[in-house]
């Protein structure tokens, strides 16, 4: 499989890495057997990047890829993140960035993990109330110590990132990316472009939505958190699915799917850029990495530009009291 630079600090990764989140929860009925399969299935077809992070189902997440990477090490890239606190059930308990507890977590991730060295940890929300340069001084000390590799941000705002970046290089900020969900074209890339720092969208395929393959919200179980963002609310949803026939004429007329069309415009976008769909099954994750073998030509391009302009999916891309928290 094709990789891409992450940064200027030599963080090398498979074009598509693999969002683990789903396998514990949020999304659906979790199933550790097939989750496990599915990860095992990624590193046959080439894919070396997984993201996971400590507030995915209380560190199970962690601890249920330890399980599948065991034996299997070498060559991975193992992404996690600390800072946004969750309780067992997934309970929401702010943010830390503090620098005891960035080291607090780091070493509770590595043993959840089963692994001597964390490749990239981000933080996973920056936390208004801690100086940014304090946080990231902290991760720079993990990296001296040879406990971290390189480090990243989630979600940051472009100063936040330059701050950031002058304390200890970036190498890469994750933040949400796709068709629908255009933020960060505006301010967010040119920054990063500039200072030499990957992106990494996580939930290019719009929470699932731009795969097509649920039409109606009860097609989604009623524990799934997505009853709970906007766009897939009622009203939000049922004018968001018009959205959806350019990119369906487009799958169509090249034999694809909608999902690997969406990843394609993605993968599209520059090389420093790398998406980690989420799956917990097989079948989907094949899917999305074929999408690394499609180039769209301009007219697609064209097409799915003019059908997925910034703003044009209606409602927000989280609650509005969480977006608030962001502060981008």
């Amino acid at each position: 499989m094709e990789r891409r630079n992450l940064g200027r600090a030599g963080l090398v990764v498979s074009v598509i890495g693999l969002g683990c989140s789903g396998m514990t929860g949020d999304y659906g009925v979790p199933d550790d057997v097939e989750s496990v399969a599915t990860i095992h299935r990624a590193l046959e077809l080439g894919v070396n990047f997984f993201d996971t992070s400590d507030a995915y189902a209380d560190g199970r997440n962690e601890q249920l890829i330890a399980g599948a990477i065991a034996g299997r090490r070498d060559g991975l890239v193992l992404a996690t993140k600390f800072g946004n606190i969750r309780g067992p059930n997934g309970e929401r308990g702010g943010v830390n960035g503090r620098p005891e507890h960035v080291f607090k977590a780091c070493d509770a991730s590595l043993r959840r993990l089963g692994i001597d060295v964390i490749d990239l940890l981000y933080q996973h929300r920056v936390d208004p109330d801690v100086p940014i340069a304090e946080t990231v001084g902290a991760m720079s000390r993990l990296v001296e110590q040879g406990k971290v590799r390189f480090i990243g941000l989630c979600e940051a705002g472009p100063e936040t990132i330059r701050r950031a970046h002058a304390t200890h290089p970036v190498s890469a900020l994750q933040m949400e990316y796709s068709l629908w969900t255009r933020d960060a074209e505006d301010a967010i890339i040119p920054v990063l472009r500039e200072l030499g720092i990957g992106l990494v969208p996580y939930s290019p395929l719009g929470r699932g939505f731009l795969t097509g393959t649920f039409r109606r919200r009860d097609d989604l179980i009623p524990a799934d958190r997505r009853h709970a963002h906007p766009r897939f609310q009622e009203g939000n949803f049922e004018r968001n699915l018009g959205l959806l026939e350019t990119l369906d004429r487009i799958a169509d007329a090249n034999g694809r799917t909608s999902a690997q069309v969406a990843l394609a415009w993605v993968l599209s976008r520059g090389p420093d850029i790398v998406p980690i769909p989420g799956t917990k099954h097989r079948s989907w994750l094949e899917q999305n990495v074929a999408a690394a073998r499609i180039t769209l030509d301009d007219a697609d391009l064209k097409a799915l530009d003019e059908a997925f302009p910034p703003g044009a999916a209606s409602g927000l891309r989280y609650p509005e009291g969480q977006l608030r928290r962001l502060g981008i």
